[in-house]
C-alpha cells in the first residue's frame, strides 16, 4: 500500500512539475507577443528604407532590425558549420572508439568545457583576436569569424555528449548485425549507427543553434557593433538581434523603444523556430537517404 502511494505520488509530481514547466514558457512566450505584436511593422525591420531597397542591398538600414537579422542568421549558420563536423566526429570517437583511461580523461575534459561561463569564452575569443592583431596582421580584429569559433568552441561540449549518448544507448542487436553481415567499423557507424541515432544527434544540434542564437555575452566581446550594418566579410563586424535586445532594453529613452525590444524579440525566437523546424526537415531527409540509399 505503501508503495502505490509513494509511486502515485511520484508520478503526480512528475505531472506537475511537467505542467509546470509548460505554463511557464508559455506564459513567459504569451508575455512577449502581447507586449511586442504591437510593434511588428515594417518599420521595426526596415526604418525608413525602403523594403525593396534593403533586400537588395541597395541601401543600407540603420533604425531597423534587418541588418541584425542577417548577422544573427549569418553568426549562427557560420557556427554550425564549424561545430557540427568536430562535434559529431568527437563524439563518435568517444562512443566507438575510445577506451579506458583515454576515454575518462577526455569526458571529464568535456564536462569542465560545458560549464565555463560563455563570459569567459567571448573573453578568450577578444584575446585571441587581439594577439592576431598584434602577431599576424593589423586587420584582425573581432569580427564575425573570431565570434563564430568562440560560438563554436562553446557549443562543442553540447554536441560531442548528445552524439555520444545517442550512440552508446542503440541496443546491441544493431551494433552487432552489420559486423556480422562483414560490414567494416567504417560502414556500421556511417550506414547502421548514425542513420539510427540521428535523432539524438540533431537533437544536440537544435540545442547548438539555440545557444548560438541566444548568446550575449561571447558576441559583445568579440565583433558585435550596435550599427555596424550588414557584415561585409568574415573579418567585419556585424548586428546581431540578442545584442539589440540587450542594448534596447538597457538603455531604451521611451516606451516606444522598448516595445521594439519585445518586436525583436519576438523576431529572434521566429528565427530560432525556422532553425530549429529546417533542422528537423534535414534530419528526416538525411535518415531517409543514410537508411534507403537517397530511394
Amino acid at each position: 500500500m505503501a508503495k502505490r502511494m509513494i509511486e502515485k505520488c511520484v508520478t503526480a509530481f512528475a505531472w506537475l512539475s511537467g505542467l509546470l514547466l509548460t505554463a511557464s514558457v508559455a506564459g513567459l512566450m504569451g508575455y512577449v507577443f502581447v507586449k511586442g505584436a504591437g510593434s511588428l511593422s515594417l518599420s521595426l525591420f526596415f526604418g525608413d528604407t525602403a523594403p525593396m531597397d534593403a533586400l537588395l542591398f541597395r541601401r543600407q538600414v540603420f533604425d531597423g532590425i534587418f541588418p541584425a537579422m542577417v548577422g544573427t542568421l549569418t553568426l549562427v549558420g557560420l557556427s554550425i558549420s564549424i561545430a557540427v563536423p568536430v562535434g559529431v566526429a568527437t563524439g563518435i570517437y568517444m562512443a566507438e572508439y575510445a577506451t579506458g583511461r583515454t576515454k575518462h580523461i577526455f569526458g571529464l575534459f568535456f564536462d569542465i568545457l560545458a560549464g565555463i561561463p560563455s563570459i569567459l569564452v567571448g573573453f578568450f575569443g577578444f584575446s585571441v583576436a587581439v594577439f592576431l592583431h598584434h602577431q599576424v596582421s593589423d586587420r584582425i580584429a573581432p569580427c564575425l569569424l573570431i565570434s563564430a569559433l568562440a560560438l563554436a568552441f562553446l557549443v562543442l561540449p553540447y554536441l560531442i555528449r548528445t552524439t555520444q549518448t545517442a550512440l552508446e544507448n542503440l541496443p546491441r542487436q544493431v551494433r552487432v548485425t552489420a559486423p556480422a553481415l562483414g560490414a567494416s567499423p567504417i560502414q556500421t557507424i556511417f550506414y547502421v549507427l548514425l542513420p539510427q541515432s540521428l535523432s539524438g544527434i540533431v537533437s544536440g544540434i537544435i540545442l547548438s543553434i539555440g545557444r548560438c542564437a541566444e548568446d550575449t555575452a561571447v558576441i559583445m566581446l568579440t565583433g558585435v557593433v550596435a550599427t555596424a550594418g550588414l557584415p561585409s566579410s568574415l573579418l567585419s563586424n556585424y548586428e546581431a538581434l540578442p545584442f539589440f535586445i540587450y542594448t534596447i532594453s538597457s538603455q531604451y529613452a521611451d516606451h516606444t523603444e522598448l516595445m521594439r525590444g519585445y518586436g525583436a524579440a519576438i523576431v529572434l525566437l521566429a528565427i530560432c523556430a525556422l532553425l530549429f523546424t529546417l533542422a528537423t526537415l534535414i534530419r528526416h531527409r538525411l535518415s531517409d537517404h543514410l537508411l534507403y540509399g537517397g530511394r
